[in-house]
């Protein structure tokens, strides 16, 4: 856009005012922000025939304070149900969930955090650090307001409601963000982080660049010479036994990464128990689990003795694929660099089924 001359002065005038505005409203920030640990790598279960293990992921650098600008606040953010919430200090912050804890440390912000639920497993030797507050799902209110928190922050899986009720009444802000199981998911939850947090800029930045990672990762997902079928088990000993269907996360990425994945073909809508008869229409050419769920069945073995699978072609070939629980499923930062790993799984696998 060309400016004409004669309003030059005027420009000049708006772009002090618009200085002055900005310059007292901001809180300290830490000096220097701790850089997420080298990210979990997927990994592929040992097999003759087994699917090479996914290339290390790339870690989303944390941009530290300093260099990005300081917090401003107060800020005000929508929540998934369109409350408006008014965060007036982030100095203690609670985060109720691993995906939005990971994303205040790739954000730069997580010298501020002081409690954390028991899915935050990345950056590991941070959290690994901080008071646990248990289970997103299944939250306690006295044991989220021992930690003095200023903000409590997660996503719309948060509860139960009275707990949350309970912080409110306290006086502490919560902020909750949709959780969508869609690809878009990451971005949208990283820029209301942001905002939440007084640093907008900080979030578009880094969700633009975790949206470029998506993109790379679908375009090289339709070089695929064909879509190879995958059943995805969540495992919790023999207790949970369940395949992911439509209307999942799991969904979102194995077909974004090319496959097929066969429980949603088979009708399944979010997540049902796994049965002969689901395994029978799946013939999977791979079975991708989480790495803690394959290590709660025993490993390739364990999991090959549940009905079925070992009949499967991917069960003949001992064809498995696991990821670590919060790379995967996540929708975090990570989420486009997992989708590369999770490209590099298909086509192997189909390589090792005849290709097309």
């Amino acid at each position: 856009m060309l400016l004409k001359l004669n309003n030059l002065p005027i420009l000049l005038l708006a772009l002090a005012f618009l200085s002055a505005c900005g310059a007292g409203s901001t809180v300290n920030a830490p000096t220097a922000a701790p850089a997420p640990t080298t990210a979990p790598v997927a990994t592929v279960a040992p097999a003759p025939t087994a699917a090479p293990a996914p290339t290390a992921a790339q870690v989303v650098a944390a941009t530290p304070a300093s260099a990005a600008g300081e917090p401003i606040l107060p800020a005000t953010v929508t929540d998934y149900q369109g409350e408006t919430v008014v965060i007036e200090s982030i100095d203690r912050i609670v985060s109720l969930s691993g995906d939005i804890t990971e994303i205040i440390f790739a954000l730069g912000m997580g010298d501020y955090v002081v409690g954390v639920d028991i899915s935050a497993t990345y950056p590991a030797e941070k959290t690994k650090a901080l008071p646990s507050i248990g289970y997103q799902r299944r939250l306690n209110a006295e044991g989220i307001l021992s930690l003095n928190p200023t903000l409590v922050i997660g996503n719309e899986f948060a509860g139960p409601p009275e707990a949350l009720a309970q912080v409110r009444s306290a006086g502490v802000p919560i902020a909750l963000t949709a959780n969508p199981p869609t690809l878009e998911s990451p971005a949208q939850k990283i820029i209301f982080v942001a905002r939440a947090l007084g640093i907008p800029q900080r979030g578009y930045e880094l969700a633009g660049q975790v949206e470029a990672e998506i993109a790379q990762a679908r375009a090289e997902a339709s070089t695929l010479p064909r879509q190879p079928r995958v059943l995805f088990l969540y495992l919790r000993g023999t207790d949970v036994q369940q395949v992911a269907g439509a209307n999942t996360a799991i969904d979102a990425m194995i077909t974004a990464a090319g496959g097929i994945n066969a429980a949603a073909e088979a009708g399944v809508v979010n997540y049902a128990p796994i049965s002969p008869e689901i395994v029978i229409a799946a013939q999977p050419d791979v079975i991708l689990v989480l790495t803690k769920g394959l290590e709660s069945v025993g490993g390739i073995d364990g999991l090959l003795s549940i009905p079925g699978l070992a009949d499967t072609p991917a069960g003949q070939q001992r064809r498995v694929v696991d990821f670590d629980d919060l790379y995967l499923n996540g929708m975090g930062p990570r989420t486009g660099q997992a989708l590369a790993d999770l490209v590099s799984a298909f086509r192997a696998a189909v390589a090792q089924t005849g290709g097309s």
